[in-house]
C-alpha cells in the first residue's frame, strides 16, 4: 500500500510552477514603472514645468521691473497688488480660471499693501495651490512675458497702415494741393489761396522773365 503522506510527483511539479510563475510576475512588476508617476511627469512636461525650469533671476528682474512700473519712486523691493495685476495680465496668468478677484483675495492675506519678494513667492504659492496650477507653470510665464508695457503687437500691420495713411500720392481733392509733386508739403500755400501781389495778371506766363531778354 502506496505512503499517502507523501506528496505524488504531480503534486511537486504544480508547486514548482506556481512558485515559478509568482517570481516571474514580481519581476515584470519590479521592472515596470509606476504608471501614475509616469503619467504625472508627463503631465508637467506638457505644461512646460519640468522641461523648462524657471529662472530665479529672470524672475527677480521682472519683480524688479513691474515694482516700478508706475512708480517712479520705488525701490524696487515691494510689489502692490496692482502692479501684480498688471505683471500677470501681461503673462496671461490672468484669465478665465484665475481672475483679479482671486489675486485680490490672496494678496490680503499677507497683510501688507506691498509685498517683498519672499512674500510674493508665498502669494504665488499660495494661490497656485487654491487653484490646483502648476507654481512653476505660472512663474515661467511671468519671468518671460517682456518688460513692463510690452504686450506681442504686430508692427508689421501697423507699418502698413501708417505707411497707407501717409502715402500723398493716393491722396484727393483739397488734401491733394497741400503737397508738392514730391509728397512735401506746401504749408499755408497749401492751405490758403495767396493773392499774388507781384503786380503781374493772374495767369501770366512770362513772369519774371524781362530782365532775361532785354
Amino acid at each position: 500500500m502506496a505512503d499517502e503522506s507523501q506528496p505524488n510527483g504531480t503534486d511537486v511539479v504544480d508547486k514548482m510552477t506556481v512558485e515559478v510563475a509568482e517570481m516571474a510576475l514580481d519581476a515584470k512588476e519590479a521592472a515596470q514603472p509606476n504608471v501614475a508617476e509616469t503619467a504625472k511627469q508627463g503631465d508637467k512636461e506638457l505644461n512646460g514645468a519640468a522641461a523648462k525650469p524657471v529662472s530665479s533671476a529672470a524672475f527677480k528682474e521682472q519683480f524688479k521691473a513691474f515694482s516700478k512700473f508706475g512708480d517712479t519712486k520705488s525701490d524696487g523691493k515691494h510689489l502692490t497688488l496692482s502692479q501684480s495685476d498688471k505683471w500677470m495680465k501681461q503673462a496671461k496668468v490672468i484669465d478665465k480660471k484665475i481672475t483679479t478677484t482671486d489675486t485680490g483675495i490672496h494678496f490680503k492675506k499677507l497683510k501688507s499693501m506691498k509685498l517683498t519678494l519672499e512674500d510674493y513667492n508665498k502669494f504665488l504659492e499660495d494661490l497656485a495651490k487654491t487653484k490646483k496650477v502648476e507654481l512653476d507653470e505660472i512663474k515661467n510665464k511671468m519671468a518671460n512675458c517682456g518688460a513692463p508695457g510690452v504686450h506681442n503687437a504686430t508692427p508689421g500691420k501697423a507699418a502698413e497702415t501708417v505707411a497707407r495713411l501717409t502715402d500723398t500720392s493716393k491722396y484727393t481733392g483739397s488734401h491733394k494741393q497741400r503737397f508738392d509733386e514730391t509728397g512735401k508739403g506746401k504749408g499755408i500755400a497749401g492751405r490758403k489761396d495767396l493773392v499774388d501781389q507781384s503786380g503781374y495778371v493772374s495767369g501770366y506766363g512770362h513772369k519774371n522773365t524781362y530782365d532775361k531778354t532785354h
